[in-house]
């Protein structure tokens, strides 16, 4: 079986790709599902964030496991072949498992050391356990995948200091309007991205937190933890009149705010600027907005450059963390390697146990009548010599030598064991 991760990101996709093939709402369980049903990949798992799209799978042959990726990718989202193959990137064997062990240790994020990417891998492998959609290689690998994330932030200074976007957006909402303790912000939709963006701007002295979101008790739940107040989905639009900064985050599939409604807001408004944030994937505001006068639109993409000044302190502790990601790749690799030789460990053990039987009963028939103790010292000889004699082939089938294979088919010409196929570790 072979790990292969196909996916795309912001290193290779902008925005109004991404957003094309991101599995929101319950686009992910109906994709599951089609996975499971046609057996395109033996094992599974979906991460869809507002940068990444990335399908992590387990499969027999490389090249076909690729080949049915992209072709469901591109039918799933009734998106044509060549734009997909433009933005994708594809990894196999070792580069698949350093892929996701450093995506998940932030070293892959637009944001460098980025603390959220690791929860948002946690809930993607705990979706694809709930759909029973992983197997003994994936499940060993996010299992591997989360403590290596861990170990890099515990022992390097990855994860300290990190910007994030929502910190991002605060930045450039000082730089805009610098005072900001006088301005109304709105946060449609009341996620992890907008309660760290809350928790920002009241750092920075807001005052006047509004919340909105689809579940109203939830957007009341943060506003009462920010002191802010909360407005209706549906009043939306009577209260932008008011609000100088929006930050837009929800897992909505479309826009919530189309250019003609924010048309006629800014005229209420009296062309007064305001300043729109859209972080969500696929985007919620009707990107058309951004030529209105007096407002300033900015997406997830937009921010890269605030990111990117803030990320110089961090790429020295990223090597480290980059050191130790190889060195936990090797340890997986051996760990994969193993598995290879399972059943012929399992075959010579078995073999040998038989033969170990039949010859204990020939000679204690020959010997007559013992005494207990008498027949439990030959049994324990034979085991003995038994154990003796395979443990050098089995400690050569356990080690991650390159030349696993052929230590295989050594040892089953020299023991004579037939039986299933190496290959098959599940």
């Amino acid at each position: 079986m072979n790990i292969i991760v196909v996916g795309l990101n912001h290193k290779t996709a902008p925005i109004e790709v991404r957003e094309k093939f991101a599995f929101d709402g319950g686009k992910l369980q109906e994709a599951v599902n089609i996975l499971k049903a046609s057996k395109i990949t033996d094992e599974s798992v979906i991460l869809s964030t507002c940068n990444r799209v990335e399908m992590y799978a387990a499969v027999k042959d490389i090249a076909s496991g690729i080949e049915n990726i992209k072709k469901f990718l591109s039918d799933f989202h009734k998106v044509p072949r060549e734009a997909l193959d433009k933005s994708l990137f594809i990894y196999h064997g070792r580069d698949a498992v350093r892929h996701i062990f450093r995506v998940a240790s932030g070293l892959d994020s637009m944001v460098l050391g980025e603390p959220q990417i690791l929860g948002q891998i946690k809930d993607a492998y705990d979706f694809s356990l709930k759909c029973k959609s992983t197997g003994t290689l994936l499940n060993k690998l996010m299992k591997k995948t989360v403590s290596v994330a861990k170990r890099t932030r515990t022992e390097t200074g990855i994860g300290k200091g990190a910007v994030n976007i929502s910190y991002a957006a605060v930045e450039l909402a000082k730089k805009i309007f610098g005072d900001l303790t006088t301005k109304a912000i709105m946060l449609i939709g009341a996620g992890e991205m907008a309660e760290l963006a809350a928790r920002h701007l009241i750092n920075n002295g807001v005052k006047d937190v509004i919340v909105s979101n689809r579940t109203h008790e939830r957007a009341e739940e943060l506003a009462k933890e920010f002191q802010g107040r909360t407005v209706r989905f549906e009043s939306l639009l009577q209260e932008l009149k008011d609000t100088d900064i929006v930050i837009c985050s929800t897992g909505a599939p479309n826009y919530i705010l189309m250019k003609e409604e924010m048309h006629m807001t800014m005229k209420k408004r009296k062309q007064k600027p305001v300043f729109i944030i859209d972080i969500s994937v696929p985007r919620n505001i009707d990107p058309e907005i951004e030529h209105l006068d007096n407002v300033y639109l900015y997406n997830t993409d937009d921010l890269q450059g605030i990111i990117d000044v803030n990320a110089d302190g961090r790429k020295i502790e990223a090597e480290k963390a980059a050191e130790i990601v190889e060195s936990e790749v090797e340890t997986f690799m051996k760990w994969q390697a193993s598995l290879t030789s399972v059943p012929t460990i399992v075959a010579l053990r078995e073999k040998a146990e038989a033969i170990k039987n039949d010859e204990l009963e020939k000679a204690l028939k020959k010997l007559g009548p013992l005494g207990e103790s008498q027949t439990r010292t030959i049994e324990h000889l034979a085991s003995s010599i038994v154990n003796k004699i395979i443990h050098g082939p089995t400690a050569a089938l356990k080690s991650a030598e390159d030349d696993k294979e052929l230590i295989v088919d050594v040892i089953r010409r020299l023991f004579d064991l037939e039986g299933e196929k190496d290959n098959d570790q599940s």
